[in-house]
């Protein structure tokens, strides 16, 4: 004889309900409404009872729009985790290149190395990541909502998920600065959450322009745009980004770069340790 299923509380429902649709969602995309998505199938795929879902949601809109929150409070979370690639990657870069950082005017172009190599990955992350799909999707979707407690929820959910993003990014750029001696120039006025927040929006641009200027991809030019010891091949996603990000810091005054000084940079690329959770 099979044992009876337990009952689950309500809350227990929706999470099944909203987790399950958002995997429906990362594995199909999200268009810009819900309309593709088959209620009946999130009931299935959520392995919860239709009786349960219409007490929580008497009609399929209400749970759509619970969705469009949970969306848009969850779309980053995959992001702002440690991506060990990229901590490798960018270590790599500066190490091949440390005794730039030596001559204060080169720790710019060492910046800059960091970010012309990184930059494809960064750009491919953007645009094929299911996460940054559903997060361009729901910022569409977001734009055509009525005002009203919707909108507003939505609203609040994503400069929540935006901070978070703003805030990963921006300590990730302080870390490296601070490890090759640059800082954000005074006289901009800003911080690096404001270098991080330009940076991201104008690779979100460049995403977006992809799929209708596919060259944006493909261009390579032989460029030095932060006066290295020699030109090299920059795309246009790694110039553009790089050019937002380098050109609002300088070399840091305060920073006397001794030998010292850089066995301990040396230690902390090497063992991963500059980009650890603090």
């Amino acid at each position: 004889m099979s044992r009876r299923r337990s009952r689950l509380s309500d809350e227990q429902t929706a999470q099944r309900m909203l987790a399950a649709a958002t995997a429906m969602i990362e594995r199909a995309g999200l268009t810009v409404s819900l309309e593709h998505l088959s209620f009946e199938e999130v009931i299935r795929d959520a392995g919860v009872a239709r009786s349960a879902v219409y007490r929580r949601w008497p009609y399929k809109d209400l749970f759509f729009s619970d969705l469009l929150v949970e969306l848009a409070r969850g779309v980053n979370p995959v992001l702002a985790e440690a991506n060990p690639a990229a901590v490798a990657a960018v270590a790599a870069s500066v190490l091949e290149h440390l005794e730039w950082a030596r001559t204060p005017g080169l720790r710019r172009a060492l910046a800059g190395e960091v970010l012309r190599r990184g930059a494809a990955e960064e750009f491919t992350v953007f645009q094929h990541n299911p996460a940054w799909r559903t997060y361009f999707a729901v910022q569409a979707t977001f734009q055509g909502l009525p005002d009203g407690a919707l909108r507003e929820r939505v609203r609040a959910a994503l400069t929540v998920s935006e901070q978070a993003l703003v805030e990963q990014v921006a300590t990730a750029y302080t870390r490296v600065c601070a490890l090759i001696g640059l800082r954000v120039r005074p006289q901009a006025g800003v911080g690096f959450d404001t270098v991080a927040r330009a940076a991201t929006a104008a690779l979100r641009g460049l995403v977006l322009m992809a799929p209708v200027n596919p060259a944006i991809t493909r261009i390579r030019v032989r460029a030095n745009p932060f006066d290295a010891p020699a030109a090299a091949e920059w795309s246009e996603p790694a110039l553009i980004l790089a050019t937002t990000v380098v050109g609002l810091t300088e070399p840091d005054p305060g920073l006397v770069w001794s030998p010292e000084h850089e066995a301990v940079v040396r230690a902390a690329l090497t063992s991963g340790s500059w980009a650890a959770h603090r």
